[in-house]
């Protein structure tokens, strides 16, 4: 599985456009905006996108969302249902995050734990991974080590508790029992700013550390 990382928005949230070098077939993950960027490196790297992968329903990962499937008639898979209340709040946090109005959406598929997402030949797991919203997941591939973590965690961070049903114990559970174990090679994409390694965290994450 190939990868470009597309920072996108004011928040610079990192979109991710993931495909199969077999078929050249791609999901896009979290597109937040900027809609024409994302299309044009798709077209530069030669590849037709399948589908749209959410891992949470904060404005800055679903801004797009609309916007694109109104371009290209594509499936839009996760976030868990717990955030259903968040994509239906779209006005409100448009408002919140000074976002220009943008359309709502109903996933096509609400994924659980355990569930498997696929384009082209690449499998995805699905693991839900709550704290930062209810209903967030993360995309992890396995024969890569490699995994989409939106913003459960970061380089020498940790995702927010403080929104409408946030729990800090329970995203550092959901890092700690659903993320960690994976393995310290496993390389992760965040929601926002550079790309670590679940090792790296594991042994110098203060926030993670903090909470043995």
């Amino acid at each position: 599985m190939k990868y470009q990382i597309i920072p996108v928005t004011p928040f610079q949230q990192n979109c991710s456009l993931l495909y199969c070098e077999e078929t050249m077939r791609a999901a896009v993950v979290d597109p937040g905006g900027e809609i024409d960027r994302i299309l044009e490196t798709a077209q530069q790297a030669g590849v037709e996108i399948e589908k749209i992968l959410l891992t949470h329903a904060h404005l800055d990962h679903i801004g797009g969302v609309a916007e694109l499937v109104s371009r290209l008639p594509l499936p839009i898979e996760g976030p868990h249902k717990e955030d259903l209340f968040w994509i239906e709040a779209i006005p409100q946090q448009c408002e919140m995050f000074n976002f220009p109005p943008v359309e709502s959406f109903t996933p096509d598929r609400w994924l659980s734990h355990g569930d498997q997402v696929t384009f082209g030949n690449i499998t995805l797991e699905v693991l839900h991974c709550p704290g930062h919203t209810p209903g967030h997941v993360v995309f992890f591939h396995v024969d890569d080590g490699i995994a989409m973590v939106g913003d459960v965690l970061f380089q020498g961070s940790i995702g927010r508790s403080d929104f409408p049903r946030g729990d800090h114990d329970t995203l550092i559970r959901s890092i700690k029992e659903r993320l960690l174990p994976l393995g310290d090679h496993v390389r992760f994409i965040p929601g926002h700013g550079p790309m670590s390694t679940f090792g790296e965290e594991r042994l110098n994450n203060p926030f993670i550390n903090n909470n043995q």
